[in-house]
């Protein structure tokens, strides 16, 4: 048996356990009225499938438990930082305005949309999967590289959300753009290091085989951080709150990559 084929009663586990999340999220948002909680059930999930899969898969112990406590790691991290924001903040705007662009069928279109995340999870978590079931007895040093790069881009995400924490929290900050630290360099610090974390963790995989099928990861997360859910939605909806301070913003420093600002 090949390795792929190995890898698929697990993969169809991980999917089972991804959708009971997501559909715990989604009921979770119908009592709460914040669909919100797509992004914690997200998140969640990904922690889960990674411990799964080092619990089942069948190859070398060692990989298998760096990339349960790696991915476990930022897992926590990012639950418990968008757990405190949809128990402290209103809905995200980009979930409030599709709820008045989808109009009626609320609840179907969101549990959907809900499911979809889970299954993006699974594909998202296929190096997990692939480090996993992979037989050979050591650690690759393109593993080991992928580790120390998701943990310093954890590190960096992680101060990226202390910095604009802080900043929101000060009475002066009202109607102000925050470029406080590294949110003078870069409008999106915190998009840019999490794109990081998912180029360490498809590395995690890539000496496995079948393990450059983890590359799908990065290229999805910046499509979606660039294009979809991320900058795009974001900028919108800032533009329309702050006007002209957000514009000169958008001149001044780069969008994704940290970058000196212009002036």
């Amino acid at each position: 048996m090949s390795t792929f084929e190995g890898a698929m009663p697990l993969a169809a586990l991980g999917l089972l356990l991804a959708l009971k999340v997501m559909v715990s999220a989604w009921a979770i948002h119908l009592v709460r009225r914040n669909a919100s909680w797509v992004d914690v059930g997200w998140a969640t999930t990904l922690g889960l499938l990674a411990a799964l899969y080092a619990a089942l898969g069948s190859g070398y112990g060692p990989r298998r438990l760096l990339v349960a406590v790696v991915v476990g790691v930022w897992s926590l991290r990012l639950t418990l930082h968008l757990l405190h924001r949809v128990l402290a903040e209103p809905e995200d705007p980009r979930y409030a305005e599709m709820r008045a662009r989808w109009g009626g069928n609320l609840r179907v279109k969101f549990f959907v949309l809900f499911l979809g995340q889970g299954v993006l999870d699974v594909i998202l978590a296929l190096p997990f999967l692939f480090a996993a079931v992979d037989p050979s007895p050591t650690l690759h040093p393109v593993t080991i590289a992928g580790a120390f790069l998701a943990i310093g881009a954890m590190m960096g995400e992680a101060t990226a959300d202390a910095q604009l924490r802080a900043f929101k929290a000060s009475p002066l900050s009202k109607g102000q753009v925050c470029r406080v630290g590294l949110w003078g360099w870069s409008r999106h610090p915190n998009y840019f290091f999490d794109w990081l974390v998912w180029c360490g963790f498809a590395l995690l995989g890539i000496a496995s085989p079948w393990g450059w099928l983890g590359l799908i990861g990065p290229v999805l997360m910046l499509y979606f951080l660039t294009r979809v859910t991320g900058i795009a939605a974001t900028e919108a909806h800032a533009l329309k709150s702050r006007g002209e301070a957000y514009a000169r913003y958008q001149r001044e420093v780069s969008a994704f990559v940290p970058w000196p600002p212009r002036r």
